[in-house]
Order: structure tokens, then sequence, then C-alpha cells
């Protein structure tokens, strides 16, 4: 018999394309590379982690993982500061570690105008896209086969609710200050490309079964797909910023509907979709199940401030938050049960808040200019009004029915104080928090614009209450403080006034301590307007300025002897001279109130406003600089371009490390 050789072999390169076996790889292959780079920037933050656990604070604290806590019987906190302990310095290789690292990472703070990223995060996404485009072009026939694509975007539903949830497990990983509004940029964005992926695999098939008229595979498949295909549209459009904006309540309705339908429809379309469905719906199970044990209700005060702020406290609430954190927030009040919003607590713990004149517990600020807190504050102006006549109605032993009395009283009604409004609220949380530990710098620069104080209030509730009431326990090194807070109008300095007079105070008792803790405040107003109405607060500054950030920066990190940065008039000049935005009839000069003023000491004219370096005391080189900055875009770009400038400049050696921490919070 004659031997039958071994059977031929097809050339590799005349093998039909396999789909189904090869592309579900290449989805591995980009898992494994998120993941990697995930699990690098969880090796790098492990230093600010361990930090963190050892402090206990914010998410690291046991009692925060479940939400506030309220304790009814300690109505009334003791202000018995704490004997003072000196910290230990650094050791000198871990400066210049620190001083080193700061440099090299400073130039990833730049930020473009109108983005909202910055030069860190570009990179980030950069690499992202440019991990996506390889996948699904590499070694693959897209025109002929287009389910790289499509296996692509399903790959990437992992990625869009694992940095979607609010309670990811990624705020642990990463260390504080990396919340779920930190990273919901990448949850955007991973969307958006999984969108564009779906778009060359639903785009490619149609343009090949047009082009070789191929036959329809089932109704099923395609119907499903093109439903998948249709949902994801729109899903992308109802998330477009302005619909965020002006209908987020809508916008979250339809997120959760669609991506049910989404997930329903492209299980029909593919079976090779079901693995993936099971990660995102675990992510989303688990931040449901701790928002569930998060919620509280709790009874809740309404307190008016003018027109355009609503101070809500909590009282009793005793643990659970850190500062510089933020809730979600319902307000039960005229029907509106539905809508929660993210406000920002700005008050420190009780063991640690140096403000007296809130009801102790927690305290948020809503600021008047949208629908809800429009609402809210004229709700609260209604009620409080309602109180009030009540209350002098019942001091009348006649009943009122003539109308121009009832009127006489009307007006008497506004001299009364402004009655406490009770209400219920709703709290989710708390998120975020800072991602810098204040007490670890010598020197602190805490910038807010409008209501953005909030943020940093908070902040420096917390820290004035660690070093002085605390007694520096946790070993704080923080030795000067400068707050500024920018705002349009001298009336709003009374929406914080008590509390920062309160603060005020607080710090000034350190000035005999050991190792005392020096304050300043600088209010910076955009308009002259009822000048008169200033509150007195301690050492502080009020001037008619639109300040440059890192002027300020600058200021507060040079020696006073050596300092050679322009006057604030000159820059005042310089402002007015160059923005056209403001009133023609603002006058162009510096308003400035000195540090032991009554509400009636205000100078007015062509004097030059006291420098910061002039008001808190030069401490030496290499204590290092921690800058908040909290508040509209603008203001914290500036921030953040201001400290990678200077981080870059040769003056960074001499101050040490320079810490950057920006809130935005942004739909």
């Amino acid at each position: 018999m004659a031997k039958v050789g071994a059977p031929p072999v097809i050339p590799p390169e005349l093998l039909p394309y396999d789909s189904y076996g090869t592309d579900p790889k290449w989805q591995l292959k980009f898992t494994y590379a998120w993941v990697g780079v995930l699990v690098l920037s969880t090796v790098l933050s492990l230093p600010r982690v361990i930090r963190a656990i050892r402090r206990g604070t914010g998410v690291y604290e046991p009692s925060n993982w479940f939400g506030i806590t309220e304790n009814t019987r300690s109505k009334y906190r003791s202000q018995r500061l704490a004997p003072i302990s000196r910290p230990a310095s650094p050791k000198r290789y871990i400066w210049h570690l620190e001083n080193l690292l700061g440099r090299l990472g400073s130039i990833f703070h730049w930020t473009l105008p109108g983005l909202g990223l910055n030069l860190g995060h570009l990179i980030l996404l950069a690499g992202y896209v440019a991990t996506v485009v390889v996948c699904i072009v590499k070694d693959s026939v897209l025109v002929e086969n287009s389910n790289r694509a499509g296996f692509l975007a399903i790959a990437q539903l992992p990625v869009v609710f694992l940095f979607g949830t609010k309670n990811s497990v990624l705020s642990l990983l990463l260390g504080p200050g990396n919340g779920y509004e930190k990273l919901n940029f990448i949850h955007r964005w991973s969307g958006r490309i999984m969108f564009l992926a779906a778009v060359i695999h639903g785009s490619l098939w149609i343009r090949n079964d047009l082009t070789y008229n191929l036959p329809i595979l089932s109704e099923e498949k395609e119907g499903s797909g093109i439903r998948a295909f249709g949902l994801l549209g729109v899903l992308v459009l109802f998330s477009l910023r302005p619909v965020r904006k002006f209908f987020y309540q809508g916008f979250f309705i339809f997120h959760v509907v669609l991506f049910v339908a989404f997930f329903i429809s492209i299980c029909y379309h593919t079976t090779y979709a079901i693995p993936w469905i099971f990660p995102p719906l675990a992510f989303y199970g688990l931040d449901i199940f701790l928002r569930l044990l998060r919620h509280r209700i709790k009874d809740a005060i309404l307190v008016p401030i003018g027109k355009q702020m609503t101070l809500i406290h909590v009282p009793y609430v005793s643990s659970g938050w850190a500062a510089g954190q933020h809730v979600r927030l319902r307000v039960f009040f005229s029907g509106r049960i539905m809508e929660s919003h993210p406000l920002t607590i700005c008050t420190a713990s009780p063991e640690t808040t140096c403000i007296t004149s809130f009801p102790p517990g927690i305290s948020f600020g809503a600021r008047a200019v949208g629908d809800w807190t429009k609402a809210l504050n004229q709700y609260a102006h209604q009620t409080a009004e309602e109180i009030r006549t009540l209350e002098m109605k019942s001091k009348v032993a006649v009943p009122i029915d003539d109308p121009e009395i009832l009127q006489n009283e009307k007006v008497t009604t506004q001299q009364l104080p402004t009655p406490d409004i009770p209400v219920q609220v709703m709290i989710d949380g708390p998120y975020g928090g800072c991602s810098v530990d204040l007490g670890g710098y010598e020197s602190v620069l805490l910038l807010a614009g409008g209501s953005g104080a909030t943020f940093t209030l908070g902040l420096l509730d917390d820290i004035v209450g660690r070093c002085v009431r605390n007694g520096r326990r946790n070993g704080e090194r923080t030795r000067r403080i400068e707050f500024v807070w920018c705002i349009r109008s001298f009336g709003q300095i009374d929406w914080f006034s008590n509390a920062l007079i309160d603060i005020a105070k607080v710090a000034a008792s350190s000035s005999r301590s050991p190792m005392p803790l020096d304050l300043h405040i600088s209010v910076f107003v955009t308009c002259l307007c009822n000048p008169e109405a200033i509150p007195p607060i301690p050492n502080s500054d009020v001037t008619i300025f639109r300040p440059s950030v890192r002027n300020i920066l600058l200021d507060l990190i040079t020696p006073p002897q050596t300092s050679s940065l322009p006057t604030q008039l000159e820059q005042n000049e310089q402002f007015y001279a160059q923005d056209s935005t403001l009133d023609s009839t603002t006058p162009q000069e510096t308003l400035s109130v000195p540090s032991d003023r009554s509400s009636s000491d205000v100078v007015l004219g062509d004097a030059e406003a006291p420098r910061i370096s002039s008001r808190l005391p030069w401490i030496g080189d290499g204590g290092g600089v921690a800058v908040c900055a909290s508040g509209p875009a603008s203001l914290t770009r500036e921030a953040a371009n201001a400290v990678a400038g200077i981080q870059l400049s040769r003056q960074a050696t001499k101050i040490g490390s320079v810490a950057l921490h920006t809130e935005v919070f942004a739909l």
C-alpha cells in the first residue's frame, strides 16, 4: 500500500478571520492594561493611605463607613483647650524626598481653561484612548469584520461602573481626597469611548450588509443590536453637561432606566456580553447597599441669611464625617422630597470644632443660585415670617382683625430675630474629602470663591481646632494660616462671619502658647456697596480688589524684607484698567479694614492694603505649604497653575513641599 502523507495545512494568511476566538483575547488585554495602571496607582498611593489609616480620618475611620451618627445626650461641648505638644520635626531625607516628588509631580497640576482637566488627567485619558485604539485595530480586519470594536465596547462596562459609583473601593485604595467626584471624569470619558466603539461596530456592519447584500442573520440579533445602539446613543445625549446642569433629576432617572434596558438588549444581541454584565452589577449593588447603610433621616434647622444663603444645621450629630467632605442632602419642604443635592460640610467634628455660634452638630450652606436653593431660601423666609407673626399675635390680648393693625404688626415682626425653621432632612454620605493633611505643613493657604467657602471654612475650623483645642496631639506642624475669600458684595460676609469670628478668637488664644498659631483672614470684594456692614472679624482685612492667586502665594512664602511683589493698590489699578465687566461707577481704590477695627472703623481711600507677609510672622523656610482652593473653575485653575509654576521655580528648594487640593463640584 502506498503511504498517505499528512493532510495539507492551510496557510494562516488564507484562513478566515476567527472573530469569536481572537477578539475576546483583546478584551482581556485591554482589561489587563487598565487594571495594571490601577494597581500601579494603588502602590504609589500606599504612603498616603498608611498615613491616613494611622490618623483614622475620613473614609479610614471605621465610624465613617456607616454614615453619620447622632448623640442626643451631648448637647453641649467643652471649649477647654488641651496642652500644646510640640510636634517632631521630619527627618532631613524625608523632607528632601517629598520636595523632589512634589516638584516632579507639579507639572501635572497645569490646567487649561474650558476643559476642567489638568495635564495629569489629559495624559491618563490619552493613554486610555490609545489602549482602546490599539486593541481595536491591532491584527484585525475591521472593515470586513467589525466585531472587535463591539467586543471592546463591552469590555469598558466595568470601567464605566467602577468609576461612576459613589461608594467605590477606589476611594479606599487611592487615598484620601479621591472620592467619586474626583474619579467621575473617567466614568464620563469611558462611556463616550464605549459609544464611539459601538458606532464603529454598528456602522461598519451596516455598511457591509448594504455593500455586499448580506442576509440578516436573525431578526432577534440584528434588532437587539440596533436597540442597544439606540439606547446607548440616547444615554450619551442625556449625559451632556447642559442636561446634567439644568435637568439633573431627569438625567439621573433616564440614566438608570436606559442602562437597565441597554443591559437587557445587549444580552439578547450576543451571549459574549453576559460575563461582562456581572462586574458592573456587583459594583452598583455594593454602591446601593452602602448607600442604604449611610442614609439618615434627621431633624434639622433652616436659618436664612438674606436672600442668597440658607444655613442648614443638623443638631447633635456627633461623628461619622471629616472636614472637607460633602453629603447628598434632601430637605423635606413644599413637596420637593425627591431632589437631592450635594452640600459641603462647613464644620469640623464636635470634639475639634471652634464654632460656637452654630448649634452643636453638622452644618451646611446652600447658596440660592438654582431652582431648588432659591425655593429653599424662599420657604425659610416665608416660614420665619409666619412664625414671627404668630409670636406677635400671641402677645396681643385681643384678636387682630383690622388690616391696618395687621400691616403695622407685620412691620414690627421684621425687628424680631430670625427664628429657627424646623425641617426634616435625609442625608446620604459623607463622600469625598481633602487629599492634603494640613497638619503636615507649617504654612496653609485656603482660597475660596463665593459659596466655595463652605469647603475651606470646614478645613479652617478643623486645623485650628486640632492645633489649639486639641493641643496638636497628632503632631500637627501648622504655624501660619492665610484664609482668602473672594466675594461680590460686602453683604456676603454675613454668611459665615459668626463662624469666622469664633475661629479667629480661638486661634488668637494660642498667642501665649509654646507653639502659637497665627491666622489672618483676607476678604476681597469686587464691588463697593454698604461697607459699613462689615462685621468685626479679628485679624482680617477687607479689600475692594480682585487678587492674583500667584501673588498671594508668593507673598505668603516670601520673607517680608525680600518681597518685591507689586502692591495691592498697583494690582488693583491694573485690574480695573483691564476688566470691563465691573460697574464703571465702582471706585478704583482700596478699602482696608485694620485688624483691631470695630464695625465703623473703615478706612477708604488710596491707602495701600497690608501685605500678608506683614500680617503673618515669618517662621523660616522648609516647613512646606498646603494650598486648598474651592469655588469657580477659574479660581481653582488659577490656584493649580500658580502652584505648578512655583514648584518649578528656584524658590521651591527653600520652602519645601507644596501640596495642592482643588474642589470644584461640576455636574
